[in-house]
């Protein structure tokens, strides 16, 4: 036993471990890269008692494993160095050809990574618990939405896999279910009844201000179009003679106030939709109506957009929504019964459940909504209420008897 170098308590040291005079132990080793590194701790093994006065902390001989397995595997110590936030924007540039709206996500992510402690952080010292109370944070002390901490987490999450894959991580810290650790205070936008849709509308069509946005809304109502894609709509997108529109592309204004095309959200957002006879009658007002614009605006090869705000420039969903908004307030302050908060998607929404109601095909309707995965035709079913279900069960009795 002699010549083997021990601790103060007489334990056998291995290789690169030595106690200095302090009681401090030291391990010296080469990482993956040829650098000599060391490790520190004032217990040797787990079960040590720690010196008074002094953190918690990991024993050394747990951290030399926790080392050596990393070496043993190829990752990259100390997550190649790399702060949350250097993570993120490393990831966010190899995203090329995404759409504004996603480019002004990423742009959002990054802005509350600057001014956050968590995103100085190293990515190696983020553990699963550290994710999940720094979210939990951004709720119940910052007040973000539950959407909002959603889109944080769906750009934190690949971007952690990215390090995962490129060996500067063993474990992805944000793989885990959002819902499981924060409140989900989304507000569903549900579809409105047939009966607020016809008082909503006889109010649009009956006021003085908001009469010109009538044709405009009963198409949404009636089409069930995104709002981008009703925006973007061209005179030469409306056909009368056949009564059809057609849906290839959606507009869009970017936060530096830049108009610009883009395809529609999905492949099946392209489209051909058949128009109800008013929708068309509706169509051919608008464009009777349409006051001629001393400089026709032209966004990316399209003109003769239907809507022109007062700078002559096409209307955006901004406009839209705020139209909506006002439109909901006036009619709230004049009437007892309240109605509910009514926005373009409201519209759309309503649009298909509605048809969904009626009985209509599915995958007709998928077609008609523009929807890639036919799951989310078949989720409109569920906002179904009770005396859609009786009418159902009725008709199938009748037909099987």
């Amino acid at each position: 036993m002699t010549g083997k170098r021990r601790d103060k308590k007489g334990r056998v040291l291995k290789n690169g471990e030595c106690q200095r005079k302090d009681g401090l132990y030291q391990y010296d080793y080469v990482d993956l890269n040829g650098k000599a590194k060391c490790l520190y701790s004032w217990k040797l093994e787990p079960g040590d008692p720690l010196p008074r006065g002094k953190r918690k902390c990991k024993a050394l001989r747990e951290k030399e494993r926790e080392v050596q397995r990393n070496i043993d595997d190829g990752i990259v110590p100390y997550g190649g160095q790399l702060t949350v936030l250097a993570l993120t924007k490393k990831y966010i540039l190899q995203k090329k050809g995404v759409r504004e709206s996603t480019r002004a996500g990423y742009k959002t992510v990054t802005n509350i990574l600057e001014k956050e402690e968590f995103g100085a952080k190293r990515i190696d010292k983020v553990k699963l618990s550290d994710a999940k109370e720094w979210l939990i944070k951004l709720q119940d002390q910052d007040g973000r939405s539950y959407s909002s901490i959603h889109t944080i987490r769906g750009v934190l999450r690949p971007a952690f896999q990215m390090a995962v894959e490129d060996d500067l991580l063993r474990k992805n810290p944000f793989q885990f279910e959002l819902a499981s650790v924060i409140v989900n205070d989304s507000v569903t936008r549900d579809a409105i009844t047939h009966d607020e849709k016809r008082k909503f509308l006889e109010f649009v069509k009956n006021d003085k201000h908001f009469c010109k946005y009538y044709d405009g809304i009963y198409i949404l109502f009636y089409t069930g179009m995104r709002i981008s894609e009703f925006v973007g709509l061209t005179i030469k997108d409306i056909d009368l003679k056949e009564k059809t529109i057609n849906i290839d592309h959606q507009l869009q204004r970017t936060s530096q106030m830049q108009y610009i095309i883009e395809s529609p959200k999905t492949e099946a957002g392209i489209r051909v939709i058949p128009m109800q006879e008013e929708v068309c009658e509706c169509f051919k007002r608008i464009i009777q109506n349409r006051k001629k614009p001393k400089v026709e605006p032209m966004v990316d090869g399209k003109v003769g957009f239907l809507y022109l705000d007062k700078n002559e420039m096409p209307m955006v969903a901004l406009h839209w929504e705020k139209y909506f908004q006002h439109i909901v307030e006036k009619y709230n302050k004049i009437y007892k019964a309240q109605m509910p908060k009514i926005t373009p998607h409201v519209c759309r929404h309503t649009y298909c459940s509605h048809c969904a109601s009626s009985g209509m095909n599915p995958k007709h309707l998928q077609y008609l909504m523009g929807h890639s995965d036919i799951s989310v035709t078949l989720n409109t079913y569920t906002h179904v209420d009770f005396d859609n279900v009786k009418n159902e069960v009725k008709s199938l009795e009748k037909a099987i008897l």
